[in-house]
């Protein structure tokens, strides 16, 4: 067996020799650097008050911290107790609110881990479960939608191994609603890229989207996205016409047979 170097002189050496390894070819290296020292930087970068009122905003004043916390370098723990002795409670809810968020997930994960994989509830869409398709159609998987901003976030996912958190929530929502994949397929082709990948995070905030972990179905329009990720997406491009619409207009767009039910 061919034994692998893991002492490199730079990231650039790293970068060439695992090229050489892998059958993909030239294929782009996400910016996140890993490792304790690249983590010590963020933590030192992290602006608690400013997360606080843009977290939503894909440009906003994340912490990113998210890839050293699922690979072992960052304790939520230790960071959550980090917080209380700098920010006043009500200033770092918002921050420690998401990793109590993460640790839900996880026990949810380890009272059952059998079911990671399978619908916790039934779609509250009008939709049974063999409605949807079992496989990522190709067009998604490989950035070609047509959809401007959906192929942006898309190719994000696959240049970077990354995403932010609403760009999560709106890929998931267009791959479940809008082109009606199930959840799962969504799910293992983010874990496929995301350096941050955390199976219970991951499927769970799937479910979530589509509504088998949830009261209700996440979907969104064209004017939330033209809020919150402004200069991040062309949300201008005719393409993306088919979420340019309000909400009631799109769920019965959407959720025809739900929407019938309810107005029974």
């Amino acid at each position: 067996m061919k034994r692998l170097v893991t002492d490199f002189t730079d990231r650039e050496a790293l970068i060439a020799y695992v090229r050489g390894l892998s059958q993909q070819g030239n294929q782009p290296v996400s910016a996140i650097r890993g490792g304790a020292i690249a983590a010590d930087k963020r933590l030192s970068t992290l602006d608690i008050p400013a997360y606080a009122l843009t977290r939503n905003y894909l440009d906003g004043a994340v912490s990113r911290l998210s890839p050293y916390i699922r690979h072992g370098v960052v304790a939520p723990d230790g960071l959550a107790a980090q917080l209380a002795k700098t920010y006043p409670a009500g200033q770092r809810a918002r921050f420690v609110q998401q990793l109590a968020w993460r640790e839900f997930f996880h026990l949810v994960h380890q009272s059952a881990p059998s079911l990671i994989w399978q619908d916790r509830e039934a779609y509250k869409t009008g939709f049974a479960a063999s409605d949807y398709a079992e496989d990522l159609p190709k067009d998604i998987a490989q950035g070609q939608t047509g959809v401007r901003l959906i192929d942006q976030l898309i190719m994000q996912l696959l240049n970077q191994g990354y995403l932010h958190n609403h760009a999560r929530l709106y890929l998931a929502a267009y791959v479940v609603h809008w082109r009606r994949v199930r959840w799962q397929a969504g799910a293992r082709w983010f874990l496929s890229h995301l350096l941050d990948g955390d199976i219970a995070s991951n499927n769970y905030s799937w479910q979530w989207v589509a509504s088998t972990f949830s009261a209700k179905p996440y979907i969104f329009n064209l004017e939330n996205v033209a809020r919150f990720g402004a200069g991040q997406l062309d949300t201008q491009h005719p393409s993306n016409a088919i979420f340019d619409a309000d909400y009631p207009s799109l769920q019965a767009l959407l959720f025809p047979h739900f929407a019938l039910q309810e107005g029974a």
